[in-house]
């Protein structure tokens, strides 16, 4: 189901406002980062992504206009990716439908008791993963 689900979400995106879930992914981080730009990899941490899928990613919406890459001012080394005008347009374009979509394939087709029963599941869940990350961190 998640995956059919994906799927059609993704073509949603593309027939409606250009962009692919993971461009969508991307632009709705940065839209929410301070300044509007983030460091490659504080990114792909937010996001779940490894470094690789990041660059290739970010190269691929830079030639787009719909990102850019910086010279971080603090540190010559670093680079951070910046929302461009184009980035959020393609953004606050796809939002509404994108999530009108969620809704209807989705939301809308749940009941209360299973709307919380999804709810209360997906929290177990993170917890397990919160504390497994904490384990192996230690």
């Amino acid at each position: 189901m998640h995956a059919e689900l994906a799927r059609e979400l993704d073509r949603r995106l593309q027939r409606d406002a250009g962009i692919s879930q993971a461009d969508y992914a991307v632009l709705l981080t940065l839209f929410k980062a301070p300044e509007r730009q983030l460091r490659p990899g504080a990114l792909g941490e937010l996001i779940g992504w490894e470094k690789s899928r990041v660059s290739h990613q970010l190269t691929r919406m830079v030639s787009r206009g719909l990102v850019e890459r910086i010279e971080c001012d603090t540190d010559g080394r670093g680079s951070l990716v910046v929302l461009t005008r184009a980035g959020r347009r393609a953004l606050l374009g796809a939002m509404r439908d994108h999530a009108l979509a969620i809704r209807a394939l989705f939301l809308d087709l749940l009941e209360p008791d299973e709307k919380q029963a999804i709810a209360s599941a997906s929290s177990r869940v993170l917890q397990r993963l919160t504390e497994s990350r904490e384990l192996d961190a230690s």
